[in-house]
């Protein structure tokens, strides 16, 4: 069965490449193309057992399904008054949705779990993927699985560990020396000249991942409104930097209330390092002209796993349909988070750490619930 068709999320032009929309890049606007939105009418969410998988009628193509068990991760309500250790009576309730808790330890196995499978369907040999570490480590696992070929370009500040996890599943690890620019742009090479088939982003500007993988993301949500069943969730805060998570949640929700499975889609808010913080800059416009085109420079920050020039375009169409915002964060407090976090028996990696970081001044008040996505244990960096 061949895949639906790729279409802008911006301008609606269809496009049968993973490298988004040219004629928005153009305009200097990185927009993904996307499949549809799934019809979710008739979907029990009581019976949902989780993950991609269990709603495979809400992917986009068809095919034996590549899984290690990804999905159906846990939430934990964190303390509200970490001096007492308890929950305090003035404040909201704070969970986090463990993604560390993933066969490979991120977020990102649900995506690529899903990005395998439409590799396998499109009669892909290699696929290749250009990644900090939790990609490349998800690519890697989900390729061995389905018996692929994988290719891992990153750079050399990429953690001993996460360097470990991607050898030991047999990925290639191709180690760039420049900047993730150049490092992308090599991916995109390979892409174009062998035919491998991109399990992320490569091209500039960038529009966000592969976007069949990224609708693995989606579960996030039927998660979470099967998990907090008949509550309001406010707002759900997630660790963002090209936005494929922060846009695959979005569309999950959309897809649930239209499904009537859900009265109101919670606020998405995007965590992000001050170092590099795009869609905070973006959103201090007033014109969605200006917000689309915001540049800034992009620093180093112990939140490694994110930093973007530009906002991606799937991310503000996510965060202006919920209503959201997004809120950066600089080291010491993504660090403080770390530590924090870490008093409540949880190692989280930092650039995981900064969405309940921000998270803390949403539920100030009695009666609030927030979500903060934990994208990632942080224990790959404790290895080496």
């Amino acid at each position: 069965m061949t895949p639906p068709p790729l279409r802008c999320l911006r301008c609606d032009r269809p496009t049968g490449s993973f490298d988004g929309c040219r004629s928005c890049a153009a305009e200097g606007i990185g927009v993904n193309a996307m499949p549809p939105l799934a019809d979710l009418n008739g979907v029990d969410l009581t019976r949902y057992p989780g993950g991609p998988w269990g709603l495979p009628t809400a992917l986009p193509m068809a095919g034996a399904p590549v899984t290690l068990g990804e999905g159906n991760t846990p939430n934990i309500r964190l303390r509200t008054d970490p001096d007492s250790g308890q929950q305090a009576d003035s404040a909201g309730e704070l969970w986090l949705k463990y993604e560390g808790g993933n066969p490979t330890g991120s977020h990102k196995d649900r995506a690529m779990a899903v990005g395998v499978a439409a590799a396998v369907a499109a009669g892909a040999d290699t696929v290749v993927a250009a990644s900090s570490g939790n990609a490349g480590a998800a690519a890697a696992a989900y390729a061995a699985r389905a018996g692929l070929r994988c290719v891992v370009f990153t750079n050399e500040t990429v953690p001993a560990g996460l360097r470990a996890q991607i050898d030991a599943l047999g990925a290639e690890r191709v180690v760039h020396p420049g900047s993730a620019l150049e490092r992308n742009e090599a991916m995109g090479r390979a892409v174009a000249e062998r035919g491998w088939y991109p399990l992320t982003s490569f091209s500039v500007p960038s529009p966000g991942g592969n976007p069949y993988a990224n609708e693995g993301y989606k579960s996030v949500a039927y998660e979470l409104a099967r998990d907090f069943a008949g509550r309001r969730i406010d707002a759900v805060v997630v660790p963002t930097s090209r936005a494929d998570l922060l846009g695959g949640i979005g569309r999950g929700f959309r897809e649930l209330t239209a499904a009537g499975l859900l009265a109101s889609a919670p606020r998405l808010v995007a965590a992000e390092p001050a170092a590099a913080a795009p869609f905070t800059a973006a959103l201090r416009h007033p014109d969605r002209a200006e917000q689309e085109r915001t540049r800034v420079a992009s620093g180093p920050t112990v939140a490694f796993s994110l930093g973007e020039e530009r906002p991606c375009w799937q991310g503000l169409d996510a965060l202006w349909r919920s209503g959201g915002t997004a809120v950066a964060l600089d080291d010491e407090a993504i660090l403080a988070e770390h530590r924090r976090l870490a008093a409540e028996g949880l190692v989280l990696e930092p650039s995981s750490a900064v969405a309940s970081a921000v998270a803390w001044d949403l539920v100030r008040r009695p009666g609030v619930l927030v979500v903060a996505m934990g994208t990632a244990t942080g224990l790959k960096g404790l290895v080496g």
